[in-house]
């Protein structure tokens, strides 16, 4: 018969840390709202934007002005990434989010009741991509802060999972965004979807906003920048303390990103373009894969989080980017029989290799960097990284089929960021846990 002051046996099953389980759930919620926003802009860039904001004579003259704008969210980031990054080491984690989500929030609003082409002329895409510039900064700040969120709640030693939280919110807000935009295709027509549709998807960001403030504004810091605070250990110059005193890790986060990038907007927005330009399927057959393909992701991710607990969290990605080198071509040949069932099963693929990169890629960006300056080092890496990846990916994608009407320059694109990421990898270093028990055994006792 066991008394209360026996130890629990060994296998017994370790609690969850204090407020880690409402964290989770809380950067989860958050990133999947605020890319929610991101994501309808995404999906409209390719198939709404080239007719309603850059009308033209020439289709790929308006693809190309449309990813442009397109690319101005992702430039603005590292603005986002520096004044938030800056912010969230020196008052916490908290107060930044609910910023973000409100910056984001009312961008979208406005986006889905600005006036078009045809109505103000050549003043339409000029507020657009300042709208597009505002969503920018919003998620620049917003990713650090998330991932922090969850991962400083969890147990330093499953980082890989605990950070996964902020990545489920790219595929779950894809996949929302998707799916309204999957029902407006196929209830409403080609005219009046793009008259009025698409501007549901954009205005009904409102609700989801108020959802995620509510969430937001219950939350306490998180324990480990208490521990920093306590410690008086803020930085006071944490941008230019990152640059000059960790200069590699910077470069490793930031190059480790390039991949996934490319291959996700290679999967969510070129996807699109390619399917009905060049295989003649529908917007909805399109929108369909990338829904099925985002709901793979949802599972995926915090499993692919997960395994990198257990393994080497480097080696697992590194070889997820290598696999996806590899796997362009197949994609390629696969849907050239023009069957919608290989354009699903291929993009489910592909986003399945994202998966297991992305899903472990918060905690080894936050693990390249000590606690004291991981928002603005986080933050740094990801917006830096998003100007050279994700930004330019779509234009470079649309340029190369373009120039050479075929997918074999883009292969090679998605091989070059391959090995970039590999670089990014091999600079880096394994998790370390140390400082943080540190901060928190001191500030406990």
């Amino acid at each position: 018969m066991t008394t209360n002051n026996q130890a629990p046996p060994a296998a017994a099953k370790r609690k969850l840390p204090p407020g880690a389980l409402k964290a989770y759930i809380a950067s989860l919620t958050g990133t999947s709202l605020e890319y929610y926003d991101f994501a309808i802009y995404s999906v409209a860039s390719a198939l709404v934007f080239p007719k309603v904001f850059f009308p033209g004579n020439d289709e790929f003259v308006g693809l190309l002005l449309s990813f442009s704008a397109f690319a101005v969210g992702y430039l603005a980031r590292p603005i986002g990434g520096v004044v938030f990054g800056r912010l969230g080491d020196k008052i916490g984690r908290k107060q930044v989010l609910v910023i973000t989500l409100l910056l984001i929030g009312v961008a979208t609003v406005l986006i889905g009741a600005l006036p078009d082409y045809s109505v103000i002329g050549v003043a339409a895409p000029i507020v657009l991509v300042l709208l597009r510039l505002a969503q920018g900064i919003g998620v620049g700040g917003e990713w650090g802060g998330a991932v922090l969120l969850s991962s400083e709640f969890g147990d330093p030693t499953k980082r890989g999972f605990w950070s996964s939280a902020a990545q489920i919110g790219p595929p779950a807000g894809n996949l929302m965004a998707n799916g309204v935009l999957a029902i407006l295709a196929a209830t409403l027509s080609n005219d009046a979807f793009l008259s009025w549709g698409w501007r549901v998807a954009f205005l009904a960001s409102a609700l989801l906003v108020v959802f995620g403030l509510i969430i937001r504004l219950r939350l306490e810091e998180t324990p480990v920048f208490k521990a920093i605070q306590a410690h008086g250990e803020q930085p006071n110059a944490p941008i230019k303390e990152v640059f000059t005193t960790e200069p590699r890790a910077l470069v490793a986060a930031a190059l480790s990103r390039v991949c996934p990038d490319v291959l996700y907007a290679l999967f969510t927005v070129f996807v699109a373009v390619y399917a009905t330009k060049e295989l003649g399927m529908t917007t909805g057959n399109v929108l369909s894969a990338i829904l099925i393909g985002s709901a793979f992701q949802l599972l995926l991710i915090p499993a692919a989080g997960a395994l990198t607990d257990r393994f080497n969290r480097r080696l697992v990605y590194g070889i997820a980017a290598v696999g996806t080198a590899a796997y362009i071509p197949l994609f390629f040949l696969m849907v050239q029989g023009k069957s919608v069932l290989m354009l699903i099963v291929g993009v489910v693929i592909g986003l399945a290799f994202h998966a297991f990169m992305y899903g472990p890629q918060a905690a080894y960006i936050t693990e390249q960097f000590p606690a004291r300056l991981r928002y603005a080092g986080s933050s740094l890496a990801y917006t830096l990284a998003g100007v050279i990846g994700g930004a330019v990916a779509p234009l470079i994608f649309t340029a190369l089929y373009a120039a050479s009407g075929s997918w074999f320059l883009i292969a090679a694109y998605l091989l070059v960021a391959s090995v970039v990421t590999v670089i990014g990898l091999a600079l880096g270093r394994n998790p370390h846990t140390d400082e943080e028990e540190r901060l928190l055994q001191e500030t406990r006792a």
